[in-house]
C-alpha cells in the first residue's frame, strides 16, 4: 500500500506546473562519475530481475561522489527540499 501512495505522490508532483521547465545545471564532474551515474540510472530503469548489483562493485568514495553529484543536481534544480520530503515517505 505504501508503494501505491508513493507512486501517487510522484505522479502528482510530476504533473504540477513548472516541472516541465528546463533547468540549466553547470557542473564539473569526473568522467568516472558521469559513467557511474549513467550506469546507475540505466540499472534503475531495468526490470527488477534484470538489475545487477552495480553499486556493490563501486568503491565507497565513488558512491559518496555520486551522492554529492545527485545532491548538487537537486540543488541546482531547486528540488533538494522536495526530494528530502519525498524520502520521508
Amino acid at each position: 500500500m505504501a508503494k501505491d501512495v508513493l507512486g501517487t505522490v510522484y505522479e502528482t508532483l510530476l504533473c504540477t506546473p513548472g516541472m516541465n521547465e528546463g533547468v540549466k545545471i553547470d557542473l564539473k564532474v569526473s568522467r568516472k562519475v558521469v559513467l557511474l551515474f549513467s550506469s546507475v540510472i540505466e540499472n534503475g530503469l531495468q526490470p527488477d530481475q534484470a538489475k545487477a548489483n552495480l553499486l556493490a562493485l563501486v568503491p565507497p568514495a565513488d558512491v559518496e561522489e555520486l551522492r554529492n553529484f545527485s545532491d548538487e543536481c537537486l540543488k541546482k534544480a531547486g528540488l533538494k527540499e522536495l526530494s528530502g520530503k519525498i524520502k520521508l515517505f
